[in-house]
Parts: structure tokens; sequence; C-alpha cells
């Protein structure tokens, strides 16, 4: 007979490695990983650069849950049990040291998301866990109330009395869970950059502007952001693009991202920019427009882009800077209208939208309602956050739940029998 395992964890990312670490650290005896590819811990290898955004500094729960466009009621339970100071205590526990940026994001000390994977790497070989990699999962089915059966490539079976699916934004789990009766939403591309048709903005491709208002319109629908904004060779990127992004990720779908974007790069009305630009013409009659100009948090080089877009000769005196002139500024600094046209050509979505349907989780647990004894954990399910380590935070959070939730299960299993 072949051994049945206490828990197989499907998937051998963030959440898969922190279920069976917590599993194991409760006394489940028998646990092993599957993973499909060649590396495990891959997406936290690459993320943030090579450095990993481990989780956010934000430590009050309802502020948490506002940077999950999908799952913030059901967050509030499941952070108030696992939140991102307990992620922050779980990992210097275990040896990785950390550290605070200013904008809240937590990376290890170290700036390398290697010391995240060896952390995670150790902790679970030093309790027994195993893995196994190139191992695809290719349908589970439910033998009896306690005994699933894994059939993987080359038609190689495992058993075990519960699984776990931490497959994140792969189709594979999905599919899997789908076969096992399970609601799925359908997954779309969320944090990305925005693709625009406008040569004179993308001709300053790598500036950084901040304080930038951002008003998106897509499927009748209106979505706003306000802070960083990157101009790239081919749009917008930064954190308030990709926040946007995130938000109306479905709508912009469903507009086949071609929607209408409103940008106000100085953070002033119409009204008040005009008076700022009256005053400057008044005040610096003689000094060009290029030279002095108001609006300080505009890089140089993309006020002249402003001015030359214009007709403006930026080598111009303020004297020779007229109303029609003046007013056409100020709609272009408050009220840039422009074109969305695309995703960035390099494929940015790392996080998806949709996945279980979460009416159909117990998120106490996160056990299925359909399927006794199979768990889900991380991106597989329809829960995704903003940048700046959010999306990290649920897999840490959903991991743990679901790891002590297996434990107590065969606890109370192992005292029924005793019972017996």
């Amino acid at each position: 007979m072949e051994e049945t395992f206490d828990l197989i964890v499907v998937g051998g990312g963030a959440s898969g490695f922190m279920s069976a670490i917590t599993a194991a650290e409760e006394r489940t005896s028998s646990i092993v990983i599957l993973e499909e590819t060649a590396k495990t811990l891959e997406k936290v290898r690459i993320s943030g650069g090579g450095r990993c955004n481990v989780t956010n500094a934000c430590l009050e729960i309802r502020e948490l849950t506002t940077n999950y466009p999908r799952g913030e009621k059901a967050l509030l339970g499941a952070f108030s049990r696992f939140s991102t100071g307990d992620a922050i205590n779980w990992f210097k526990e275990r040896g990785l040291e950390l550290k605070v940026e200013e904008d809240g994001r937590i990376f290890p000390k170290s700036n390398s998301s290697k010391e995240v994977i060896r952390c995670l790497q150790k902790s679970s070989i030093a309790l027994g866990v195993q893995c196994l990699k190139g191992v695809k999962v290719k349908t589970i089915k439910k033998l009896s109330d306690k005994t699933f059966q894994l059939e993987c490539q080359h038609k190689k079976f495992f058993f075990a009395k519960r699984v776990l699916i931490a497959t994140g934004g792969s189709p594979s789990g999905k599919r899997i869970a789908h076969n096992l009766g399970h609601q799925l939403i359908n997954a779309v591309p969320s944090l990305f950059t925005f693709k625009l048709n406008a040569k004179w903005l993308t001709s300053c491709s790598g500036i950084s502007v901040d304080r930038v208002k951002l008003r998106l319109i897509s499927n009748d629908k209106q979505f706003e952001q306000f802070g960083r904004v990157l101009i790239t060779h081919w749009g917008l990127s930064g954190p308030a693009v990709l926040k946007l992004s995130s938000f109306a990720a479905r709508d912009l779908s469903l507009d086949k991202y071609k929607s209408s974007l409103c940008i106000n790069w100085i953070d002033e009305d119409y009204n008040e920019a005009n008076k700022i630009l009256e005053s400057y013409r008044s005040k610096y009659s003689s000094d060009s427009i290029k030279k002095c100009y108001p609006f300080k948090q505009l890089p140089r080089r993309l006020w002249v882009a402003f001015l030359e877009n214009l007709g403006i000769d930026a080598n111009s005196k303020w004297s020779n800077f007229s109303n029609l002139k003046k007013n056409l500024l100020c709609k272009y600094l408050t009220k840039d209208n422009q074109l969305i046209i695309g995703k960035g050509p390099f494929g940015e979505e790392f996080v998806t939208a949709g996945g279980i349907n979460l009416k159909e989780i117990d998120l106490k647990s996160m056990e299925s309602l359909v399927c006794k004894g199979l768990y889900f954990a991380g991106e597989v399910l329809n829960i995704d956050g903003v940048t700046g380590g959010f999306n990290f935070q649920h897999c840490w959070t959903s991991g743990w739940i679901a790891g002590r939730a297996i434990a107590s299960s065969k606890k109370e299993f192992i005292n029924s029998k005793i019972k017996e």
C-alpha cells in the first residue's frame, strides 16, 4: 500500500511553504510539498527586483484591508489572527532580519530575496517537510472521508488525508479545484502598467513625479488614485498606476484595456494653477519660462516637454506668455486626458484577480465547504492586493491559518479514535 501523507501541499510558493511549516510545527507528522516546476519559491525570488517585499508596516487591520480590491471584508477576521506584525515577528524568530522603508514596505535587511527563501526552506527542512520538484499534479480524487488520491504525470500516485492547494495564479490548481466541485471566478491581470499613445510624454521616459492625481473612466465606472507616477517609454507606471490598475482590473479587462485617463500633474485645480502662472508672468517677466517656473515637483525635462507639445517656446520670456498659452498649459497640467491603449509590454501582471469563490471557503480554517479535507491558501483564492507587500502578507496569513486548522483537524481525528 502506498504511503498516505497527513498533508500534501500542491504548490511550492510562499503560501504553500507557510502552510506546511505551520502544520509541521503543530505536530502534523508527514507532509510533502509537490511543486510542478524545477524551482520552489520562484515568485519570492524575483519579486521586488530580487529584494522581496515581505510585508508592509501597516499595523491597523481596517486600514490594512483597504489595500485589497478583492477580499477586503473577508480579510478582517483573518488579519485579526495573523497580521503584518505577526508576520514580522514570525520571520524574526526564524533569523530573518527585516527593515522598514519610508513608504512602509518591508524587505530583508540584506536586500536579497534569497534570504527569505533560505529562511522558509531551512524551517521546512528542520521540521521534516519533504519537497518534491518537477511533480505536476494532474487530478485529485477523494476516495473516502480521509483519503485523497493525487495522480501526477507518468502515472505516479500520492495519497493524503488532507490536501492544500496553493498554486497561486497558475490555472492548474484552479482546474483541479473546479473538478472537485468548486466554482471559479475567472482570472484577469491585476497590478500592471498603462500603455499610452503619446510620444511627447513617453519621450520623458525615466522621469517620476510625486503627488499626481489620476482619474480613470473604464466600463462606465470611475476610479481615482493619488501618488507617484513613473513615465516609461511605453506609457505610465509607478505605485499610483499599479494601484489604479488593481482596483479597476475587471473593468479594464471588459474594456479590453482601452480606457480614458485624466492626469492632474501638479495637485492643483485649474483656477489655482491659472493664478500661479499669472503671478509668475507678473513677477518674473524678464526671465525665461524654461528656467524660472512654478510646480517644482515637475522635473525640468517634463516641464519643457509640456511647453514644446503646446508649441510654446521654452526659451521665451514670461512677458511673452499670452493668456491663450496660459490657459492651454493650465489645462494640460491639471486635466491631461490620455487614452490607455493596452497594458505595458513586459507582463507586469504579477498578480491576478480571480480564483476560488470565497463563499465556498470557511475563512476561519481555509477549508473547502464543498469538499471536506481540502484547503486553500494564497493567490489561488479570489483575493488580491495592491503593490507594497500586501499580496505576500495574504500568503503568510492564509497559509498560517490553513496550517493551524489542518493540524487541529488531525488532533481531533486522533482524539476521536482514542474515544472509540
